[in-house]
Formats: C-alpha cells, structure tokens, sequence
C-alpha cells in the first residue's frame, strides 16, 4: 500500500510580488486567495515581473472587492491599440460566503483588508489578502525587537 501524503503546496517559487511593508504595518490576521481580473497586457506584464503591491490596498464597494494601487508597467512591445492603465481598479473574484465575512469584519470591527502576495497557481494569477489591524508604533518596535532576538538565537545556537 501506497502511503498518501499530504503536502501543502506552497508558493515560494511562483511568487510574483510581495507586499512587504504590509507585514511591517499590520497584524495580518485572516488570509484569503482570490483571483483577480486582468487584461491581456497585465497578464504579460506581471510574467515580466513589473507588479508593484507596496502601496496598494483592497476596496469593499457595493458588495465586491476591488484592488487598488497595484502598479503594473505595461511592456515596450504592448500594441499600439490599447491604451494601458498602470493603476486603475481590478476586480477581486471571491465567493459570496468570502466576501460577507470581509465585509462583516470591516464594517463591525474595524478590520482593514491588504493584499499580501501574488503568485500563480495553475497558469493563472492569485492574490493573497488578509484581514489586517494597524500597528501603532511601539507595536512596530516591540516587532522590531522580537526579530533581532530571533535572529540573535539563531547566530548563537549556529556558533555552538
């Protein structure tokens, strides 16, 4: 007998882009795949590695999610019949009992929603999202202080 294993694949080696400041700003809480609708041209651009998500954040209108501030450079070689927009609005496609929760958790309790990471899943573009709340400055510095430990561990436990 073949014994089934069960591996969690991640996406390490197909990560588009990272949003990194959101790590540093945020306690990221909740985290959700959502696909995104792209044109043609985004989609040869982000092959390409021109994604930007640093300033970029998710927007709850009339019952759907929206990614906003995402920056994606069109390529030299985009046709000359298409005007592209690098930061225009992109819909996030997620199922309704996804989208209640985010909504329900924005409105109530004062969550906000960040875009985390994009990468490719099967041929086709995932945005990671999570649920968030600020960090206030001594939060930040306490995570500051946290990671030079760890880090300090590490180098210790090594020499040893």
């Amino acid at each position: 007998m073949a014994a089934s294993k069960n591996k969690k694949k991640t996406h390490s080696n197909s990560t588009i882009a990272q949003n990194r400041r959101a790590r540093h700003d945020y306690f990221l809480e909740d985290k959700f795949e959502a696909g995104i609708v792209l044109e043609g041209w985004e989609v040869k651009s982000i092959r390409d590695g021109r994604l930007q998500l640093n300033e970029s954040y998710i927007e709850l209108h009339r019952g759907e999610a929206w990614l906003l501030g995402a920056h994606i450079s069109p390529l030299l070689s985009a046709s000359t019949h298409i005007h592209p927009e690098n930061v225009r609005r992109r819909k996030l496609l997620l199922n309704r009992i996804e989208l209640n929760r985010l909504i329900g958790a924005v409105d109530r309790k004062g969550y906000t929603i960040v875009p985390v990471a994009m990468y490719w899943k099967k041929g086709r573009a995932k945005l990671e999202i999570a649920l968030a709340k600020g960090k206030q400055h001594h939060d930040k510095r306490a995570a500051a202080k946290d990671n030079d430990w760890k880090r300090e561990k590490a180098r210790i436990f090594r020499n040893k």
